[in-house]
């Protein structure tokens, strides 16, 4: 099977460009000494804006506003050279300031002006005032930028109003901006102050955003600042806030599609600081629906990390399959999360593989395979059946949130569990090619370890190979009717070409369809009598044959990518053919 892959961060959250970001949990007011008269000027100048509507927005327009702009930017940085220790001399100005830039928000409305705005040549003066000695101004430009490079201001319909956005974000990257925003994060994260915490939370939304209109932007964004130490900061620190929340996503974002920033990650020990991060969650449940979602981020951060082999070797040495292992025997909520946490660190690593079995961690593997835990979420004190045989679910409940209780939380996690325990098999040496070790998910070697997998398959009268069968069968029957529904689209003129149809396939269930015949091929070749006697009675009970098994096997044969090279391709297809040769003469 080919590397699983990453599932999709979440979509980006809807925010009001004018409501503040959420509540701080842990966040206290502190009370300060306050210039009254500052604050009653400031008050003034707004009201004052506020009772001088703008003009309809144009291009004439545009230029009114940033000739002013540029006006208040000058006069600001000649009162502060000429009294650099007179706060009082140069404080006009700075409101000034600050009401000039609350004034080119409004430029968000207009995207299609965003060109102009970007020939005036305003925009290294507007990011020139990210390093203002006064945070408050700082600040002012955030809100700015968060306002102009939010994607909600473009109608995905309008291919001018895109192209614009885009025009705008590459002049920000040419000028330095995620430089000047990832310094900027550096002062304002050791503030308690509301504000500038508020600010913290803006500024990631403006990475966000940027990364939303250009993806490039997650790799440069590691390769010209320092944000994934502050991130890795972020999450060291055991207190919840919406702060640590939303470094934990855009961390999962930064690392979602880029092995270079998931190998950066990794030299910076990413993976034990994650694994730290989860850790505090091993015994207890998240507190609110925002800290689950935390979670949910730290384990899509822990799973992206585990893609390069060599973040696989750090997860191994951290102790991480022994932490996944305690996870799921507590049955909290990041249940589901560390089993799939396990299923990268498995798939194509023999260690991991090896490791898991030494820690005893077949048992916990296959409660989950067998329903033991997942199945009591839904159903507690129900009894029914498996195959040919009937059992009682046991086990303490596992709580779970309203998401998921949701069906498709059921199907992630057998689907996920089944991965693991393919990942789990190795082709030991063969006795026509004596000195090749073919590998075909990862999996571990011949001796007392797969002795021990083996075995689990007979024990309790071969209930593993009933339940593999019902779930064979299921996922059987659901790719049959994604085919059927594809043939009835077809009579219909809407043609699809082989890779979409496969797509749709695999997207219906073909791929744990085509993992659990990699089972049946494993068990079959191991001449186990007893196994093979099970699996050829619940075939024939279903009026199926090894013939099945044997097409699904073909199937998969002449699909298998060649992501890992060309020579990988050849020794795992060979693998395949001699499971299907298995089951032909036998």
């Amino acid at each position: 099977m080919e590397t699983a892959t990453a599932r999709s961060h979440n979509p980006k959250r809807k925010r009001d460009a004018t409501s503040p970001p959420p509540p701080y949990s842990n966040g206290e007011t502190t009370t300060e000494e306050i210039d009254l008269s500052l604050l009653d000027a400031i008050e003034k100048s707004q009201s004052l804006s506020k009772s001088q509507p703008i003009e309809t927005l144009d291009p004439k327009t545009l230029k009114k506003l940033i000739l002013s702009f540029e006006r208040k930017y000058k006069e600001n940085i000649e009162s502060r050279l000429k009294y650099p220790d007179q706060p009082e001399k140069f404080a006009d100005s700075e409101i000034d300031l600050h009401n000039e830039l609350h004034k080119l928000k409004i430029l968000s409305s207009a995207p299609e002006l965003y060109p102009d705005l970007i020939n005036l040549n305003t925009i290294p003066s507007v990011l020139s005032l990210l390093s203002h000695e006064n945070t408050d101004i700082a600040i002012d430009v955030i809100q700015l930028l968060q306002d102009l490079t939010d994607e909600d201001v473009v109608e995905m319909s309008n291919e001018n109003e895109e192209e614009s956005m885009k025009a705008l974000v590459n002049t920000l990257i040419e000028n330095n901006v995620l430089e000047l925003l990832v310094q900027n994060l550096q002062r304002l994260s050791d503030s308690d102050d509301q504000d500038e915490m508020a600010a913290v939370y803006n500024t990631l939304a403006t990475v966000e955003n940027m990364i939303e209109v250009e993806p490039k932007v997650a790799e440069m964004i590691c390769e010209k600042t320092r944000v994934l130490k502050w991130l890795l900061g972020k999450l060291k620190v055991r207190e919840f806030d919406s702060n640590k929340q939303y470094a934990a996503e855009i961390l999962s974002i930064l690392l979602q599609n880029s092995e270079a920033n998931q190998k950066k990650l990794g030299q910076m020990n990413g993976v034990d600081v994650v694994l730290q991060a989860v850790a505090m969650y091993k015994s207890k449940d998240p507190k609110s629906g925002d800290e689950e979602e935390m979670v949910e981020n730290l384990f899509d951060c822990l799973c992206c990390l585990l893609m390069p082999l060599e973040n696989k070797e750090r997860f191994v040495k951290a102790e991480g399959v022994e932490l996944m292992i305690i996870i799921i025997k507590q049955k909290k909520l990041a249940y589901g999360s560390a089993i799939r946490a396990l299923d990268f660190a498995m798939t194509n690593y023999p260690p991991a593989c090896e490791r898991f079995v030494d820690v005893l961690g077949l048992k916990t593997a296959f409660a989950a395979f067998m329903g033991k835990a997942s199945y009591f979420l839904l159903f507690p004190d129900l009894v029914f059946p498996i195959g040919l045989v009937t059992f009682i679910v046991v086990g303490r409940p596992i709580p779970m949130s309203k998401k998921n209780k949701k069906e498709r939380y059921q199907e992630e996690l057998e689907e996920r569990v089944i991965s693991l325990i393919a990942s789990l098999f190795v082709i030991g040496v063969d006795a026509n090619d004596a000195p090749l070790l073919f590998l075909v998910f990862g999996g571990i070697l011949r001796g007392s370890r797969r002795e021990r997998l083996l075995s689990k398959f007979v024990e309790n009268e071969c209930e593993k190979i009933d339940r593999l069968m019902e779930l064979y069968i299921r996922y059987s029957d659901r790719v049959k009717e994604e085919t059927k529904r594809m043939d009835e689209l077809e009579l219909d003129d809407l043609e699809m070409d082989g890779d979409e149809r496969y797509n749709r396939k695999l997207e219906s269930g073909l791929y744990t369809l085509q993992s659990i015949a990699i089972i049946l091929g494993h068990l079959w070749c191991s001449e186990h009598p007893r196994m093979r006697a099970r699996i050829e009675l619940l075939l024939k009970q279903q009026k199926l044959t090894k013939s099945d098994v044997k097409d699904i096997l073909l199937e998969y044969h002449d699909n298998i990518g060649d992501l890992d090279g060309p020579e990988e391709k050849e020794r795992v297809q060979a693998r395949v053919l001699k499971f299907i040769s298995a089951f032909e003469l036998s």
